[in-house]
């Protein structure tokens, strides 16, 4: 702006010297010329050319500024010129020469007439004067006005001078524009982006430039406050990954299934269990896709409306109950609850609790179709003691002695089932109760025996032969003799209850390769119970030990209380070790188990705790 301001005035400055100089020229060659026609104009009316030729010389060698002298007369036709004559003309191109004289000359007028013409040594101004003498108009003297070659020069030097300080002052303030841009506009533009940067959380963004002042303590300040808000924003996010490695080991630590899903059903967090439930273990992809699209088709059928409720608001939480036959066979209970901010205003998003609760709904079954069994065990041999008991009672001495001790004998096997029925149950609460037993060192051999004679007789009514195999020289065992004929016992009843006539059944035992066992692992001694009754299916084989579990399917029978295996695995359990099978199908069956030697130290008092069961080694 001020270099146009300054050119301006200068040019205008210039400009009005320039018209002031035309005004002079103007005003000297209307005087010049008034004066030359005024002296010569006798000399034409008197036709003494000569006179008027040596005037006019003299005059024009005497100034510089006349450009030409022209003599015309009233019909234009020139006569004389300086620096030209007719004579020169005539001889060399026998051309006439007339003056041109402008339209609006006045001709005859006693007034001279003025006009610039631009030449290439500058404005040029033509003066026509008339010359007249006693009223008679004799032509015109046409006199060329050089321009004032100073004024010229002037004149040129200042618009020349005028436009190199345009020129400078622009490469100035071009120049300063660079300079501008080097020093304080790159720096600025340097902050913006550094200002952007933090603003969206790059809090490692910093400013190099070596600059000083003002600008460089800016730029010093800017990276120390990102260099705090990089330290600053460390620290939150190791505070910050802490609580949510505290938070995803507590979920992925808890028994239930845990899924956490935005209002957008994203899945957001998922714990090993739920992936368990739902078979997710090799899909990567789960976190971050659509819940909806990885669920089970029943249970997405199920929940897909209750969660778009909940995410918009329409209800607070829900519970299912379901059965999953994908992955595996399982029951599940499946809790929706809604996750506000913390004003409670507004749904962050739904958390998805999944309960396995197959175990539960099978403890409820076999506990449903255990109260089924014991409740007909006993009514069946209660109603029989109460008839025969009231027969006896009724018609007594109507009966004939056999029949009586028939009748007896009759109640007294009723009892007896009662009172097996009545142990099983108590010995396994015992056993189930953590209740302390002493063990020592145990005869194997002794026991098997006693086990034998003791169902001999049954065997031999059955027609089932009973095998001993005793490896000689036997060495004591660590357990409780009672505990261990228990098992025993359930072992070869459970064999002839489903072995039929003419099978057999064999007890064997027999200390086991010591040099194939683990230097840490005492010797042991195993014990094998084997039968050729109609065996167990691989499907069943599982759930055998279970309480209230029995086989039938095949046996097709509801005798027993399906509790015997169960007393013996607990029993076994007990002892550090675990019981084991073999079966087929119409081959038969074979359960094994082994027990650590007896050491010949004072008698000890075990007590399975839920660690020692964990570490039990398996056979």
């Amino acid at each position: 702006m001020v270099s146009l301001v300054m050119s301006g005035l200068t040019f205008w400055a210039v400009n009005t010297i320039q018209q002031d100089a035309q005004v002079n020229d103007t005003r000297f060659g209307r005087d010049l010329g008034l004066l030359l026609a005024a002296n010569v104009a006798p000399l034409v009316a008197d036709h003494n050319l000569t006179e008027v030729a040596q005037f006019s010389q003299r005059f024009y060698s005497s100034t510089s500024s006349v450009r030409y002298m022209l003599y015309a007369d009233e019909t234009g036709k020139i006569f004389f010129g300086i620096p030209f004559w007719e004579p020169e003309v005539e001889n060399s191109l026998s051309i006439e020469r007339r003056i041109q004289l402008p339209e609006e000359y006045p001709g005859d007028g006693e007034k001279p007439m003025v006009r610039q013409h631009m030449s290439p040594d500058g404005i040029v101004t033509d003066v026509f004067i008339p010359l007249i003498v006693d009223k008679k108009y004799l032509g015109v003297l046409a006199i060329g006005i050089n321009p004032n070659q100073t004024a010229v020069i002037s004149t040129n030097f200042t618009r020349d001078v005028t436009i190199a300080v345009f020129i400078t002052i622009w490469v100035m303030v071009i120049l300063a524009g660079v300079v501008n841009a080097l020093t304080i506009t790159k720096p600025i533009k340097e902050l913006l982006v550094g200002v952007k940067q933090i603003a969206a959380g790059n809090f490692k963004q910093r400013i190099d430039l070596p600059l000083g002042g003002e600008l460089g303590e800016l730029i010093l300040n800017f990276n120390e406050m990102a260099e705090r808000l990089e330290r600053y924003e460390e620290q939150n996010i190791e505070e910050l990954t802490a609580e949510k490695a505290k938070l995803e080991t507590l979920v992925s630590t808890i028994a239930d299934g845990a899924v956490l899903i935005d209002n957008n059903m994203q899945v957001i967090l998922v714990n090993p269990t739920a992936r368990h439930i739902f078979g997710w273990e090799g899909a990567d992809d789960v976190v971050g896709s659509n819940v909806l699209h990885h669920l089970p088709p029943a249970v997405q059928m199920e929940i897909t409306r209750p969660l778009y409720e909940m995410a918009a608001g329409e209800c607070d939480s829900a519970e299912f109950r379901l059965t999953l036959n994908q992955p595996s066979n399982r029951t599940i209970r499946i809790l929706l609850t809604t996750v506000l901010n913390l004003q409670r205003e507004s749904i962050k998003g739904i958390a998805i609790t999944v309960q396995d609760i197959t175990r539960e709904v099978e403890l409820n079954e076999a506990k449903s179709q255990f109260i089924s069994n014991v409740s007909h065990e006993l009514r069946t041999p209660l109603f029989n003691i109460k008839s025969f008991i009231e027969t006896l009672h009724d018609y007594g001495e109507d009966l004939s002695l056999e029949e009586r001790q028939e009748f007896l004998q009759t109640v007294n096997h009723e009892t007896d089932r009662l009172t097996r029925l009545v142990n099983d149950v108590l010995d396994l609460s015992k056993l189930e109760s953590g209740r302390s037993y002493s063990f020592d060192g145990v005869d194997l051999a002794q026991a098997i025996e006693q086990t034998l004679r003791t169902y001999q007789l049954n065997a031999r009514d059955k027609g089932i032969e009973l095998i001993q195999d005793v490896a000689p020289g036997l060495p004591l065992v660590l357990g409780n003799y009672d505990l261990l004929l228990q098992v025993l016992a359930n072992l070869v009843g459970n064999a002839l209850k489903f072995t039929s006539s003419g099978g057999k059944i064999a007890i064997r035992t027999y200390v086991l390769n010591t040099k194939s066992n683990s230097p840490n692992q005492p010797a042991q001694v195993r014990i094998e119970v084997s039968d050729t009754g109609i065996g167990i299916a691989q499907e069943d084989q599982q759930a055998i030990f279970d309480r209230f579990f029995r086989v039938e399917n095949r046996v097709h029978t509801l005798e027993g209380t399906g509790l015997g295996l169960s007393i013996v695995r607990n029993i076994v359990e007990r002892h550090r070790s675990r019981v084991n099978l073999v079966s087929e199908v119409g081959v038969g069956t074979t359960f094994w188990f082994d027990l650590i030697l007896f050491e010949d130290e004072a008698p000890k008092k075990m007590v399975e705790s839920g660690e020692e069961k964990a570490a039990m080694p398996t056979s």
